[in-house]
C-alpha cells in the first residue's frame, strides 16, 4: 500500500496521549489504510508530543495565547499550517483544551473529530462524569463526534458505554471512562481510513 493510499490524520491534544498510543497500534495491528502526519498539542511538556515522538511522527507545540479555552488566531492558524504541511484529512481532537475557531472550522469541515465523556446528549457539561455519578446512574460512556461550523456537537460518529460501578469517585469514574476512549478512537479511525465517509 502507498502512501497516497493512507488516510492522513492529524492530530490535537492536550494530555498524556493513551488514545493516540492506542490508535498508533490499531494502525500497525490491523494493517489500517491510515498514517498520523503530525500531532500538535497546546501544552510544551504533553505526553502525547512524547508518543508521537516515540512513534516517528512529527510533533509540533505551539503556544495557545493568554485566552483560557481559546486559541489566539495566530496560534490557531500556525496549527493549520502544521496539519496543511502534512496533509492531514482528517483531524482527531484527542483531549485537546481549546476550543476550535474559525481557521480550523474553516480548513476543515466535517473533518474534525472531538471526543466527550458522556453518551450524548446526555450529560454534555465539562464535568460529565460527575453528573451521571450524582444523577445516580448505572452506566455512562464517551462519544466520538465530528464538530460542526458552531464548534459544537454536529453529528455524532460512534459511542462507547462505561459502568458506572456501586463506589465509585469521580477519579475512578474518570479512569474507566478513559479506558473506553482508548478503545472507541481506533474503531473510529478505522471507520474514516476504510470508508472515507467526508461528506458534511
Amino acid at each position: 500500500m502507498s502512501a497516497g493510499d493512507k488516510l492522513r490524520i492529524g492530530v490535537l491534544g492536550s494530555g498524556g496521549g493513551t488514545s493516540l498510543d492506542a490508535v498508533f497500534r490499531a494502525i500497525h495491528d490491523r494493517m489500517l489504510p491510515a498514517e498520523i502526519g503530525v500531532v500538535v498539542s497546546d501544552v510544551r511538556d504533553a505526553g502525547i508530543l512524547r508518543i508521537g515522538r516515540a512513534h516517528h511522527v512529527q510533533t509540533k507545540y505551539v503556544y495557545p495565547g493568554e485566552s483560557e479555552g481559546a486559541l489566539e488566531p495566530s496560534s490557531e492558524h500556525n496549527i493549520v499550517n502544521a496539519l496543511q504541511h502534512r496533509h492531514a484529512e482528517l483531524v482527531l481532537l484527542m483531549g485537546f483544551g481549546r476550543a476550535p475557531g474559525s481557521d480550523l472550522l474553516g480548513a476543515y469541515p466535517g473533518r474534525l473529530l472531538g471526543i466527550h465523556p458522556s453518551l450524548l446528549p446526555r450529560h454534555p457539561g465539562p464535568r460529565a462524569w460527575e453528573e451521571a455519578l450524582a444523577a445516580g446512574e448505572t452506566a455512562t460512556g464517551c462519544t466520538v463526534y465530528r464538530i460542526g461550523a458552531d464548534g459544537g456537537c454536529a453529528e455524532i460518529v460512534a459511542q462507547a458505554e462505561a459502568d458506572i460501578l456501586p463506589g465509585d469517585t469521580p477519579d475512578v469514574l474518570r479512569e474507566r471512562i478513559r479506558q473506553a476512549e482508548n478503545l472507541l478512537w481506533p474503531e473510529v479511525v478505522e471507520f474514516f481510513a476504510r470508508e472515507r465517509p467526508f461528506a458534511g
